[in-house]
């Protein structure tokens, strides 16, 4: 299958930024590792390049495209694949575990810059259904995903996403693979979910709550932005350690001690 190229002009006000060499969707599909009893989302297929390498090599393919201009063309190209579903919405508003009910899915996508680390939240959100998660995004919030405590980098988006998958930054990809060309390099990041995180943490909200509260302030000590939390229950903690202290396992297990 051939997706036709249209004259369709990136839309600034969507972050439009299309990966088009030929060599970097390549790479990009390699590392994939996809198979044919997979069952793909795509988030943001633009104009349809990687769609059209993705559609033979799985067994079913969502893909979700905010544009609606964008989402018309790719109905038409892919009108004649029987295993790909072209859904016009807002990813943010799409609820992913009534997508794929039981399906083990996988997440893919070159996401827009601006609202990246909502997107990665929104996944993270669900994870019930989904095996891994790999997406092309600002090289900045992908070092922001993998880092590791005590970085001026670890943070919220690393701990979250640490508690609940293995994170990998699979390789830098310059800014001139992509039109218009972004002003930053991006960055290839996946997360392999973890089936046995939620047995891992006693009270997932609380967990998320505890860790926002911390690093909302986070050069000041545990004591005291945690005040709104049973401290009580953290006594035997050390309370003057700062947030980017703590190891991923720790902020789960001070989560469970508060419980």
């Amino acid at each position: 299958m051939t997706v036709h190229r249209s004259s369709h002009h990136a839309k600034k006000s969507l972050g439009q930024n299309f990966l088009i060499d030929p060599n970097q969707l390549s790479r990009l599909v390699e590392a994939l590792d996809l198979r044919a009893k997979d069952a793909v989302i795509e988030i943001g297929p633009g104009t349809g390049l990687l769609t059209e390498r993705i559609q033979p090599l799985v067994r079913k393919l969502w893909a979700i495209e905010i544009d609606r201009d964008l989402a018309a063309q790719l109905q038409h190209a892919f009108s004649s694949a029987g295993n790909v579903e072209i859904i016009q919405a807002d990813i943010l508003k799409t609820d992913l575990i009534a997508l794929c009910g039981t399906e083990d899915a996988r997440v893919i996508g070159n996401i827009p810059y601006y609202i990246t680390t909502p997107i990665i939240f929104h996944v993270l959100d669900h994870p019930g259904p989904l095996q891994d998660m790999t997406l092309l995004m600002q090289k900045e919030v992908g070092q922001r995903v993998v880092a590791e405590p005590n970085s001026k980098e670890y943070g919220i988006l690393a701990v979250f996403s640490q508690a609940y998958a293995r994170v990998q930054l699979l390789r830098s990809v310059p800014a001139s693979v992509f039109r218009p060309q972004p002003r930053v390099d991006s960055c290839l990041v996946r997360w392999t979910f973890d089936k046995t995180a939620a047995s891992r943490i006693t009270e997932d909200a609380l967990f998320r709550r505890l860790v926002r509260t911390a690093f909302n302030q986070r050069r000041k000590m545990l004591r005291s932005t945690l005040k709104t939390f049973d401290l009580q229950k953290l006594s035997h903690w050390d309370l003057t350690r700062r947030p980017e202290d703590l190891t991923v396992a720790e902020w789960i297990q001070l989560a469970n001690d508060l419980t």
